[in-house]
């Protein structure tokens, strides 16, 4: 199997998701789509589609102008109804709503500052987009401001969470009963895949896409395929190492599933790990070793950048190997550690001899 064709096969998936929101949508909306292919990811145009969806719910229920439309029947014409008051009080909207989900059930919803700056850029790039083609006067999205986000503190593992993680992972001495019925099936995956996601800082989808043949034992290092779609390297150490060749030496005796024979994680049932089924082992293995920190894959994704920077204080090494496009964003994220690195470097300098 090629490199890509997981990836390629969930392209074509979310290409289909998109499509059947995309009908839900005014027709209008399709021009959008089409515009910003080739500049944007399918699980962000999906993203964009489910925000665009949701504002035009709105309008359609509070914008006197727009009462008893259907949505698909909504012109592109009438966008010039929408005032960035319209706006603002969506984004108050947004603080708490109630929605009916496919089952009929009434839901919950509640979105902080972040879910709210989202669904606004989805709203700036929309109007944006026929702004530049002319095709409307005014874009009141960007006359409206993005609410301010307060910086949360990075949740990460510490050194000695870390070690005692993977000691869970290699003996499962504290897992229910039931648990270690399967541990002793899945213990050298599972070390390979937590030892290789902190040893790397690659991301989950990275982590599932991961073919066998995607590994190079002569360099030590993986070929993957990042949030854009370009292939890179990324070199791992030798700790990843033998987890691997110890999870492959394993994995010779497994018979996969037709279709997912070059798959590097397999489940129980022989398929390609899942997203979600990496999301739900991180989770367990993490809760043996605190219960205070919530720890997902993309905290330890966390963990190996804040480590890395810690080791070389290199801060465009750490955007480079975990992918960032914009130094800012790494930035951003490890500002706390940079503070901490300014405080030390005051502790240093004497200006008198006690």
């Amino acid at each position: 199997m090629k490199n890509n064709d997981y990836h390629e096969q969930q392209n074509i998936k979310n290409s289909v998701i998109l499509r059947e929101i995309m009908y839900s949508l005014p027709s209008f909306t399709f021009e959008f789509f089409r515009g910003i292919e080739q500049t944007t990811s399918s699980k962000t145009r999906i993203a964009y589609a489910y925000d665009l969806r949701l504002f035009f719910e709105f309008i359609l229920e509070y914008h006197k102008d727009f009462k008893d439309k259907d949505i698909t029947h909504i012109e592109l014409k009438e966008l010039s109804y929408i005032t960035p008051d319209d706006i603002e009080m969506y984004l108050e909207y947004l603080s708490y709503y109630k929605k009916e989900d496919k089952k009929g059930h009434i839901i919950e919803h509640k979105n902080t500052e972040r879910g709210k700056s989202r669904k606004l850029a989805s709203l700036r790039s929309f109007f944006t987009y026929f702004y530049k083609k002319q095709k409307i006067t005014n874009n009141p999205a960007l006359l409206v401001d993005l609410p301010k986000i307060h910086n949360k503190n990075i949740t990460r593992l510490e050194i000695d969470e870390v070690a005692r993680l993977l000691d869970e992972v290699e003996s499962g001495d504290k897992l229910t009963q039931s648990q270690k019925k399967y541990h002793k099936l899945t213990k050298d995956r599972d070390l390979a895949l937590m030892t290789l996601l902190l040893g790397t800082g690659i991301r989950v989808s990275e982590c599932v896409g991961l073919n066998i043949s995607d590994i190079d034992f002569n360099v030590n290092g993986i070929r993957i395929v990042r949030k854009g779609g370009n292939e890179v390297i990324i070199y791992f150490g030798d700790e990843v190492e033998s987890a691997l060749m110890a999870y492959l030496d394993n994995r010779k005796h497994i018979i996969p599933v037709s279709g997912h024979e070059d798959a590097l994680f397999l489940s129980l049932q022989h398929k390609r790990l899942s997203v979600r089924s990496v999301q739900n082992l991180v989770k367990k293995y993490s809760k043996l070793v605190t219960n205070l920190k919530n720890i997902s894959p993309h905290k330890l994704r966390s963990t190996y950048g804040t480590n890395l920077y810690r080791e070389t204080g290199d801060i465009y090494l750490v955007a480079d190997v975990l992918g960032h496009k914009d130094v800012n964003t790494t930035k951003k994220h490890y500002a706390q550690i940079e503070d901490a690195r300014r405080r030390q470097a005051a502790k240093v300098i004497k200006l008198r001899k006690d």
